[in-house]
């Protein structure tokens, strides 16, 4: 699987995920000048910007650990955009699925409000 399919296939999952928990699809893929959302849900009245990061290994560090300072100000400018634009009136809550995907297991960590956590 290369990276792109690999990714592709991590974001596919985490829908299916979110969804068997009870959020609701809003938007896929929302891109603002050259940043992109992954997955945008609504779960009890908040609007929930979803990052997601799959890797095939977690021997350099877990996957959520690529979601820097730097990621995250990218990822809030295209929520502020998506929110803005769409005229949306929720609380916005950030949060990031980490999965690692191979031929031996997968594990997914559902990271709630991981803005506010992750350093």
């Amino acid at each position: 699987m290369t990276k792109d399919e690999l990714g592709n296939w991590g974001e596919e999952y985490s829908v299916g995920y979110l969804q068997k928990k009870g959020y609701e699809l809003v938007e896929r893929n929302y891109r603002f000048q050259k940043n992109e959302i992954d997955i945008v849900v609504k779960f009890e009245n908040k609007l929930i910007i979803v990052e997601v990061k799959t890797r095939q290994t977690a021997e350099i560090g877990e996957p959520w650990r690529a979601v820097t300072k730097s990621k995250q100000k990218q990822i809030i400018k295209v929520a502020d955009h998506y929110v803005q634009s769409n005229q949306i009136d929720l609380d916005v809550r950030f949060d990031v699925i980490s999965i690692v995907h191979n031929s031996y297991r997968t594990e997914i960590e559902h990271i709630v409000g991981a803005f506010d956590t992750l350093s």
